[in-house]
């Protein structure tokens, strides 16, 4: 469905094509330079770090959500298989996964959403084919994101254990978080926003994880275009709020974020174990490392986020 008249407007007006040239394909992870790594490496105070990623399995989000996606297959190629067949020989075991690359923990790359016929930088639609996949804004044009982390913890903040399915976030909410963390947000930084979604995937409950969930609004997009992350997390299923606030426009942060903005962005971290650490001693920046695997083509990117505190 196409925007309304008012998201149209906000689109335009958010809208960075060229900021970064003609040629662009990454979007915000330009703004991710030396001085954002340098950043994150500050960050560091007991060295304790937490991987982001969700197990890829049968028990991963893909279970009724988006249409056509399922969760990973998993397949054993060889099982204690000998090159040369004898006693005492090396075996080796090797296996294979199927996958959609949205499976699990990902990054969405600047081609996965087009609209009017559009992607990122005004790249037309007709450059993800069928046969080759992105041959622009692919999973293959990002490059490994280095910088600091800052945990939005916005049950936290707002006095919560979790946020209500369906529930909003607006710029005050995330003002709420970015006071409760204490810190100065800076160009480049990695957002890593908390609803406390992931707890029902953890239970099991998986049906709700991905389906009502809270999220990002489409009024947000003002604040996260103000501040200028190098990358938004979430720990969420559908990264924006689900039902949408308007449903003759499904999927309008997506579609503003990703090909007006070049708003880099990831779904399904789990931020759980992070946010007891921050807890704990107040601290919620951290170093982090996030490598969106280069697969030629993809619209997306498995990553495993990595939290350094």
């Amino acid at each position: 469905m196409p925007l309304t008249p008012e998201m149209a407007e906000l689109a335009e007006r958010l809208r960075r094509w060229g900021r970064w040239g003609d040629d662009d394909e990454v979007g915000s992870l330009n703004l991710v330079d030396d001085a954002a790594a340098r950043r994150g490496a500050a960050a560091v105070r007991t060295g304790r770090s937490f991987g982001l990623g969700v197990p890829l399995g049968p028990g991963s989000p893909q279970q009724g959500g988006a249409p056509r996606r399922f969760n990973p297959i998993h397949t054993m190629l060889s099982l204690h298989t000998a090159y040369v067949p004898g006693p005492g020989e090396a075996a080796f075991n090797d296996d294979m996964v199927v996958l959609p690359l949205s499976a699990g923990t990902h990054v969405d790359a600047l081609a996965h959403v087009a609209y009017d016929g559009r992607i990122w930088n005004g790249y037309p639609a007709e450059v993800v084919t069928s046969e080759a996949g992105a041959t622009r804004c692919g999973a293959d044009a990002l490059r490994p994101v280095v910088s600091r982390g800052v945990l939005l913890d916005l049950p936290a903040a707002l006095g919560v254990d979790r946020l209500e399915p369906g529930y909003a976030i607006g710029p005050d909410d995330l003002d709420a978080a970015v006071e409760h963390a204490r810190v100065q947000l800076a160009p480049g930084d990695v957002l890593l926003v908390r609803t406390g979604q992931m707890q029902l995937l953890h239970a099991g409950e998986v049906w709700a994880y991905n389906h009502d969930t809270p999220g990002l609004s489409v009024a947000s997009l003002e604040w996260v275009h103000r501040h200028e992350p190098g990358l938004v997390f979430t720990d969420t299923y559908v990264y924006e709020v689900w039902p949408p606030e308007d449903w003759s426009a499904i999927m309008a942060v997506h579609m503003i974020s990703l090909r007006d903005m070049g708003q880099l962005q990831g779904q399904n971290a789990d931020l759980e174990a992070l946010a007891a650490a921050c807890a704990e001693d107040g601290v919620y920046e951290c170093f982090i490392s996030v490598a969106p695997e280069p697969v030629t083509g993809g619209c997306s990117a498995p990553v495993q986020p990595v939290a350094v505190r």
